[in-house]
């Protein structure tokens, strides 16, 4: 029987990717083929950021060992360079211990950097500082309509509260005079390899969960762990204080936002940022997509990566 060198389940926040992971792990595990999984997801990467990102905790992990958690403090801005570096280093040291990398998660872009055979542009420090100067004196809509006339898809997937992203889509346009998307190939090499399994809702379902996760988020103590996160330096850093749900529970805390409004903030940019996973994923040429609330979902996901050599 056959193997793919690396398994990698992806889609929208709230499709069940997690889940999907363990369970594919425990049968590969069943059936005599050891398995490991690598966080995908950027905000998880972040040490205490738990109840805002769903990550999964020591005793839901089931014992299958997870890779690319917790590694960053809050004040510290990964790169999704660096993070193609770790991830790469973890799934060739999975490999070498005979067991099935199973990369996991929502992000798109480290995803891509990981899966296919991606370079990263070039970078000026210069070009960096006076942009993000910029942010400060003008603000990230300034920048992000920049963004938009220059490469509006850029833009679109990015979204208008990233800057660290923005502030990148716009120095690499600079530095090489092209549309940062028509720098992605059309059909792209894969690293090692692959198959893409990729989980989808239908849209009003996916809403609907969504909206109940972020009320959840609520319920479970999110404020209690972002109040414990600003000791730590939570709003030093650019990229986690800015995280969905984490900047709406930092709103809420300063009095600069109502409980109720926080909420709603953060269920609506989930929503978007849902609709923007989605785009991405169905770039995927050769993804092989399924129907998360399948209830034989682990059986068909099993028998559409492990298939007869030959």
């Amino acid at each position: 029987m056959y193997l793919p060198e690396l398994v990698a389940v992806v889609g929208a926040t709230g499709t069940g990717k997690s889940e999907l992971s363990l369970g594919l792990a425990e049968s590969l595990i069943a059936s005599g083929h050891p398995a490991e999984i690598v966080n995908a997801d950027a905000m998880q990467l972040y040490r205490g950021m738990d109840i805002g990102t769903a990550k999964l905790t020591p005793e839901e992990r089931r014992g299958i060992p997870h890779h690319l958690l917790d590694v960053l403090d809050v004040t510290e801005d990964g790169s999704v360079a660096e993070y193609q570096r770790d991830a790469r280093a973890a799934i060739d040291d999975i490999r070498a211990r005979g067991s099935v990398p199973i990369l996991v998660g929502g992000s798109g872009l480290y995803v891509s950097s990981v899966i296919y055979d991606f370079q990263f542009p070039v970078r000026d420090e210069a070009v960096r500082a006076r942009l993000e100067a910029e942010l400060e004196q003008s603000g990230l809509g300034v920048l992000w309509q920049r963004l938009k006339a220059a490469d509006a898809e850029a833009a679109t997937s990015i979204g208008q509260h990233n800057a660290r992203r923005v502030v990148r889509a716009l120095e690499v346009i600079e530095l090489t005079g092209r549309p940062v998307t028509g720098q992605l190939p059309d059909e792209p090499v894969w690293w090692r390899d692959t198959v893409v399994v990729a989980l989808r809702h239908p849209r009003e379902l996916l809403v609907e969960r969504l909206d109940r996760r972020v009320e959840r988020m609520w319920r479970e103590g999110l404020l209690a762990e972002v109040e414990a996160l600003v000791p730590l330096g939570l709003e030093d850093g650019s990229t986690a204080r800015r995280a969905i749900g984490y900047a709406q529970a930092l709103a809420e805390l300063h009095g600069t936002a109502t409980g109720e409004a926080a909420i709603a903030e953060a269920q609506a940019l989930t929503r978007r940022y849902a609709r923007r996973q989605v785009s991405w994923f169905k770039r995927y040429r050769d993804a092989r997509w399924f129907e998360a609330d399948d209830e034989a979902l682990v059986d068909g996901v099993l028998a559409s990566i492990w298939t007869p050599a030959g």
